[in-house]
């Protein structure tokens, strides 16, 4: 009995735009698309690993910094008189 190799299958992503000869437009549309998809930030972040401590305190430093923006978008402006 004789076995045969499948044919390996290419992996195929699942973004396509059509192209109606604007190419500016299409290119748009792929940008819009891949940042809907999140893949450029998936990418990203398996650039190398990190801790979890480590995104605690990101997390943390973040919602701090957000805080402080909200605190000073709440604070009364001085009278300039």
């Amino acid at each position: 009995m004789i076995k045969t190799r499948k044919p390996k299958r290419e992996k195929k992503f699942g973004l396509a735009v059509e192209c109606d000869g604007n190419i500016e437009k299409a290119l748009r549309q792929l940008k819009r698309k891949v940042e809907n998809a999140k893949l450029l930030q998936e990418v990203k972040e398996r650039q190398e690993y990190v801790k979890p401590s480590v995104k605690r305190k990101i997390a943390k430093n973040s919602a701090r910094k957000r805080w402080l923006k909200k605190l000073s978008s709440q604070k009364l402006q001085k009278k300039m008189y």
